[in-house]
């Protein structure tokens, strides 16, 4: 990497590196995102002379850090690790007056499921989408990329990321629907419980 190549990656990774983090963990929990951070940034350095500039530099990033993203989440190692999560209940989710992926509240009504409220219960039902589903969600919801950045990112239409998007919003809905049961504080703030088991 030549000099001029490594003051651009400098900056890159200084602008880039705590929302990939962040993204990173929303995708494959905090224990793997700064190894798979790392991950991304010495392959996006190792790209770097490669990038002609055809998309957005943060376009090109995030493609970076969802293809390693998918890698990590479709592994075997992976998917032993959080079947073993589930059996011991490991869960380090609190309940909040917000959402815990932005802090702010959600301004169209069809989101705020999504963006208000997102507590330990509603978390760990977006862990379970399956990873396509999950990844719109981040990338429009968390990032706020619009559906032209997401198709970008993903390498697929503005029309797949808009059934995407419809299909896991509305499996998230049933989901919690079925599981949860919603109800408002003394404040008036929406909160969610796990529904009892009936078995």
């Amino acid at each position: 990497m030549n000099p001029r190549d490594d003051l651009e990656f400098q900056n890159i990774y200084e602008t880039f590196h705590d929302k990939i983090l962040r993204y990173l963990a929303h995708l494959v929990g905090d224990a793997e995102s700064e190894d798979l951070t790392h991950e991304v940034f010495i392959k996006a350095a190792k790209a770097l002379e490669d990038f002609r500039g055809d998309s957005q530099l943060s376009t090109w990033i995030y493609r970076i850090a969802t293809n390693t993203a998918l890698d990590r989440l479709r592994s075997p190692d992976f998917k032993r690790s959080i079947e073993e999560k589930h059996l011991i209940g490991e869960d380090e989710l609190s309940i909040e007056d917000k959402d815990v992926w932005t802090g702010r509240k959600a301004p169209l009504p069809d989101q705020q499921l999504i963006r208000k409220e997102m507590n330990e219960c509603i978390r760990s039902f977006i862990d379970s989408l399956p990873a396509d589903y999950r990844t719109v969600v981040v990338l429009s919801e968390l990032e706020e990329l619009k559906n032209r950045e997401i198709a970008e990112v993903l390498n697929i239409s503005i029309d797949t990321v808009k059934i995407r998007l419809y299909r896991a919003r509305t499996k998230l809905k049933e989901v919690l629907n079925c599981h949860c049961s919603f109800y408002r504080d003394n404040r008036n703030i929406l909160l969610c419980d796990l529904k009892m088991s009936s078995k």
